[in-house]
């Protein structure tokens, strides 16, 4: 596979988690941020194949990140993260430009289903 990916969670534990997941499903993680401000520089910085994104962060939230990166590329591929099970929530990030999303706690293998379909998509 080789797919490059920036992992985007103001939780450290969360980064490790998806990191060792994609890692173990063969994907190169290239940056991580912990917030959207940083996420919107380091994409543009790395221009990654795939952004996983959290919803709640400090200083820019993830949605306002989002935004920010289709504004740059319009054809980012961005997968929302959240345990928020807010169905409008989940619906303000795919209008604002997400292609799917995962839920907290992750299933492994629906993180590497979902990833496996959006940059393939």
């Amino acid at each position: 596979m080789g797919n490059s990916i920036m992992l985007v969670d103001d939780a450290q534990v969360v980064l490790l988690k998806l990191s060792r997941i994609l890692t173990a499903a063969g994907y190169n993680i290239v940056a991580e941020a912990t917030n959207g401000a940083e996420a919107v520089e380091k994409y543009k910085q790395y221009f990654p194949d795939l952004v996983i994104m959290d919803i709640i962060m400090p200083d820019m939230k993830g949605i306002d990140a989002v935004k920010e990166i289709i504004k740059f590329d319009p054809d980012a591929r961005i997968i929302m993260c959240t345990n928020l099970a807010k169905k409008t929530t989940v619906i303000d990030a795919i209008l604002a430009g997400a292609r799917n999303y995962i839920l907290k706690p992750f299933d492994p293998q629906k993180v590497v289903d979902v990833v496996s379909v959006v940059i393939n998509s």
